[in-house]
């Protein structure tokens, strides 16, 4: 670390706020005097209180990388934290982290805004987990090419966490390991989980959702960010350790003082972690394509790799002149014999596809369905399986289709082993159909879903003109009487109506008299079954007036409920 502090100071140190970043520097390389809030005099002593109500770290203390950052700023100290793609490389954020960060921090303001959580706090954070996504290595949605897994935390230079979430993150049923873009190990994540792009999943390995946990997380209990205590107390709660906390400091600086957007994929990445490795991505990533890691850098000098909670020094406790200094290493246990070769772990393989949980799948034509198809692939241990491919179709006598047109679509599943398809919009054509799910290969599995289109019923029955309609007794009316059933505005053709002369009261009746229409043979009727044309509207028949004079009502009702009344008047005959 002597030697990196050498090369990064002499690429020039004069403002104020690049001695600040030295100090941080310093800190980092456990230089006595580190002004931290809370610090105690051990090295990596985890402070009281640290943990979140009561829970371990978020990180189960997994490696992370040690990198600190250059000491020049990236940007005049007071200029705006929005600067255009300038600037230093290591103060580019990729697009998609650099958005997931400030609507967490939005979302958090909006219910906490108590904690003031400030987004380059979750820039630090997730700089020093996975290297802002492996540099950004999103989808469009955010989510990871591939799930980003730490190592077994078995207790072997980690802490031991035995599995919690059945493999269901992080692949492994035996241990488990710290997942995501914000490293959370499983049974933190199913605490703090969170759906922070609204697609209805809590995934890990989404930096939105992974974004909003961590800020929510940050900020339990009362803790207030802008207090320098409790920012300490927050970041510890993360990864028990001082060398964390001064690397997350320095970065929070760092990044306070200004950064820029970058395109997804190209942000820096770290070299050095606490453990002397990269996180690994899944041995089969969705879509069947691995994703480029970082190479491993090199450890800086003392680090131990012992459960995240690795130096680049010795303990930052200044050492009396009498007593030696302590080592900067932990022991190794002494050897016997050659080291055992692990037996590597098979990978995982699909073994059955179910039902994640599909409801009905109804809809009217032309109009989208508001369910979607979802499925789970299981391996053959029964344990959720990411990274399978699954192809949905529609058949069937249909003009149904997914978004874009599509009849067909494949799909992979997330970590958690499902995955959800488009969503499918009606045709014109009523009846039903099938999506189906199928997925493997060597030995597919098919799930059949039915859907089902239904005709356009009219909401409303209005009429067309607003004249008034009379007619001298024993004469018919004039004019014609139109009405236009519709749904949601447009014309609804073959819509059954019924035309009925009503009785005023409480209960109206079939009135016995006042105006009629007429039957194939003439006979008077006060009731008529009618069908609306290719547009909605509906010209009723001739209606006659008898020799009773007053005001009537005529009732016409749809199939589906919709009702209009007209007012017809009946006049005594001109002397």
């Amino acid at each position: 670390m002597a030697a990196q502090f050498g090369r990064r100071l002499r690429r020039g140190a004069t403002t104020t706020a690049v001695a600040a970043a030295a100090v941080a520097a310093l800190s980092a390389s456990q230089a006595p005097g580190s002004p931290l809030a809370g610090s105690t005099a051990g090295g990596d002593q985890p402070a009281a209180g640290t943990a979140a109500d009561g829970e371990g770290a978020a990180t189960g203390n997994s490696p992370y990388y040690t990198d600190l950052p250059p000491l020049n700023t990236p940007g005049k100290p007071g200029t705006s934290v929005n600067l255009p793609v300038t600037g230093t490389a290591e103060s580019g954020i990729p697009a998609s982290v650099l958005a997931a960060y400030k609507k967490a921090e939005q979302e958090v303001a909006g219910t906490d805004p108590a904690c003031r959580l400030p987004w380059q706090l979750l820039a630090a954070i997730g700089k020093v987990e996975s290297g802002q996504a492996r540099g950004g290595k999103v989808d469009a949605d955010g989510t990871t090419f591939s799930p980003i897994l730490g190592p077994a935390l078995n207790g072997q230079g980690f802490a031991l966490i035995k599995d919690t979430d059945g493999g269901a993150y992080d692949g492994d049923s035996t241990h488990d390991r710290a997942v995501g873009p914000m490293q959370f190990i499983p049974q933190t994540w199913a605490t703090w989980a969170q759906d922070g792009n609204g697609d209805g999943r809590k995934d890990p390995n989404n930096i939105y959702d992974a974004a909003l946990a961590a800020g929510r997380y940050l900020c339990a209990g009362t803790r207030d960010l802008a207090v320098a205590a409790d920012l300490d107390r927050a970041v510890l709660s993360y990864n028990h350790s001082r060398e964390y906390l001064r690397t997350v400091r320095s970065w929070f600086e760092f990044y306070k003082r200004g950064t820029h957007e970058v395109p997804d994929g190209t942000g820096v990445l770290p070299a050095d972690r606490s453990s002397g490795s990269t996180l690994s991505p899944s041995p089969t990533p969705p879509g069947g394509h691995t994703a480029a890691d970082p190479s491993p850098g090199t450890p800086g000098p003392g680090g131990k790799g012992t459960g995240g909670k690795g130096t680049s020094g010795p303990s930052p406790k200044p050492t009396p002149p009498a007593e030696p200094k302590p080592p900067t290493a932990e022991p190794k246990p002494p050897t016997t014999g050659p080291a055992p070769t692990p037996t590597p772990t098979p990978p995982a393989r699909f073994g059955s596809l179910e039902n994640a949980g599909t409801g009905p799948l109804t809809a009217t034509a032309g109009e989208e369905f508001a369910e979607r198809v979802g499925v789970r692939a299981r391996d053959t241990l029964g344990a959720p399986l990411a990274g399978t491919d699954v192809t949905f179709t529609v058949t069937g006598d249909t003009d149904a289709r997914f978004a874009g047109g599509k009849s067909t679509v494949t799909l992979s599943t997330g970590a958690d082993g499902t995955v959800t398809a488009p969503v499918l919009t009606a045709g014109e054509r009523t009846g039903t159909f099938s999506v189906t799910a199928v997925a493997g290969t060597a030995a597919p599995r098919t799930l059949t879903f039915t859907a089902t289109v239904t005709a356009r019923r009219a909401d409303a029955i209005a009429r067309i003109g607003d004249e008034a309609l009379t007619a001298a007794a024993g004469t018919a009316f004039a004019g014609t009487l139109e009405v236009k059933a519709t749904y949601k505005g447009v014309g609804v053709a073959g819509t059954a109506v019924t035309a009925t002369m009503i009785t005023e009261g409480e209960t109206p009746a079939v009135n016995d008299k006042g105006p009629y229409f007429t039957d194939a043979s003439g006979a008077p009727v006060r009731t008529l079954g009618l069908t609306t044309g290719d547009d909605g509207v509906l010209r009723l028949p001739q209606i006659h007036a008898d020799d009773t004079v007053g005001t009537y009502t005529l009732r016409i009702t749809t199939e589906s409920g919709a009702t209009v009344t007209v007012e017809l008047t009946v006049q005594a005959p001109a002397a």
